[in-house]
């Protein structure tokens, strides 16, 4: 089957252009500024609409298996489609942990059985599976490593387990990082009774990266820090990029529109890992979007209840992946990033740092991924309308410009009208070079 879809905005990070773009089942044929609809079953005039290339996530917790009444692979794959994700990558912190082929090939049944967008995994590290995460490497998109204690029971504290995962992992697979160090959390855990910047403060953040940096110079690995949220973890990156250190690093949406005050208000809602971090902080990520490689949701949702629990109890976390496309288009319209940024960020690089084959680009041979976007259309984040089960947002009641006109995975739409209308389990496996 083909589908014509004529004068619309295509962007790219390269350039944003007016063309036309036809499919061909589930790949992009042709990209021109003008293709002839003659003898072409399905045409549609994307007038006045901007062309994205499907958004990748390259970090969501879907809770499958394990805590399946906050999310699971099918309410967290609709809740993608509706934000315009194609493809996510899945993090290993479930019950039990995807730390080994038998959890992996189960977590893998689940998803075929139970995902509307296309997904790949990571593999969860622990201080002694360095030899069979590295036997899964080519299965998976990456390793994720925890250097500091957050929902789920993966944790490697220690320098030499971390450094014997990289010297045992593969160079051409990026080993995902979640840098706090595990001795300053402890240390000061119980500094405030709300305020979780001051229980999980940078200095954690900080000295927990700086030595992954320095073990992946000896090791030479390739590292990827998730979730970075400081001034100064975006000055070491920065100069560990200048010396050939080979690493890459993503930034959440919560981090780049919430700082530690919108904690205060919103309480165990506002409260994740790593927390919201100063208004500096937040700032700094802006100005130096050349040095990150991606955003990525940590779509991390929990029930209501969980977070109304008090303050020690409640899990951290908030959901993302529906409300980031919206959110950042309010940014380019603020001009804090252009499309171009937008692209690089939430499809290209986030394709690259993962290996996903045909995937994270408007581009002939490519899968035909794409949303199709209406600039002008002014909208509202309301917790009613989520797809995702936890049904809330820190952003509820924000108002944001654009809406998602139609979502299209593999050349099918898969969502439109305010509806999810993909075939059951319509996902895929994305294979991961």
């Amino acid at each position: 089957m083909q589908l014509l879809i004529k004068n619309g905005q295509i962007a790219t990070h390269e350039k944003i252009f007016n063309g036309d773009i036809l499919i061909e089942g589930e790949k992009i044929k042709k990209i021109a500024p003008s293709i002839k609809a003659s003898k072409i079953s399905q045409v549609l005039d994307a007038s006045g609409l901007i062309i994205l290339p499907g958004l990748i996530d390259i970090h969501v917790h879907f809770r499958d298996p394990g805590a399946i009444h906050k999310e699971d692979f099918h309410t967290g794959s609709c809740a993608a489609l509706a934000g315009g994700v194609t493809t996510i990558v899945d993090m290993p912190n479930n019950n039990p942990s995807i730390d080994s082929e038998k959890t992996l090939k189960e977590k893998m049944k689940i998803a075929k059985n139970k995902s509307v967008c296309d997904y790949q995994f990571y593999v969860g590290a622990t201080s002694d599976n360095q030899k069979e995460v590295a036997k899964l490497a080519s299965k998976i998109a990456g390793m994720k490593l925890y250097m500091g204690s957050t929902t789920g029971n993966l944790l490697v504290a220690d320098e030499a387990s971390v450094l014997k995962h990289f010297q045992t992992y593969p160079k051409n697979k990026p080993i995902m990082l979640h840098c706090e160090d595990e001795k300053l959390i402890q240390l000061f855990s119980g500094a405030s009774k709300s305020g979780h910047n001051k229980n999980r403060p940078p200095i954690a953040a900080a000295v927990a990266l700086a030595k992954a940096l320095e073990l992946a110079k000896v090791a030479d690995r390739r590292i990827h820090i998730c979730h970075i949220s400081t001034k100064r973890e975006v000055d070491l990156i920065r100069q560990a990029k200048k010396e050939g250190i080979k690493v890459t690093c993503e930034v959440a949406p919560h981090h780049l529109f919430l700082t530690e005050e919108d904690q205060k208000k919103k309480k165990n809602f506002g409260k994740m890992n790593p927390p919201l971090r100063s208004k500096e902080d937040e700032q700094a990520l802006w100005e130096n979007l050349d040095v990150i490689d991606a955003i990525a949701t940590d779509h991390a949702p929990h029930t209501r209840e969980e977070k109304n629990l008090n303050y020690e109890k409640a899990p951290s976390g908030v959901s993302g992946v529906e409300t980031t496309l919206p959110l950042l288009l309010n940014g380019v319209l603020e001009k804090k990033l252009t499309f171009l940024d937008f692209v690089r960020l939430t499809s290209f690089g986030p394709a690259k740092i993962a290996g996903l084959e045909k995937k994270g680009e408007l581009k002939v041979g490519y899968d035909a991924d794409l949303v199709l976007v209406d600039p002008k259309a002014r909208g509202k984040i309301t917790n009613k309308v989520l797809f995702t089960k936890c049904a809330w947002s820190p952003f509820d009641g924000w108002g944001v410009s654009g809406k998602i006109v139609s979502t299209y995975l593999r050349g099918k739409e898969v969502f439109g009208n305010g509806r999810v209308i993909a075939p059951k389990a319509y996902g895929k496996l994305v294979t991961s070079s």
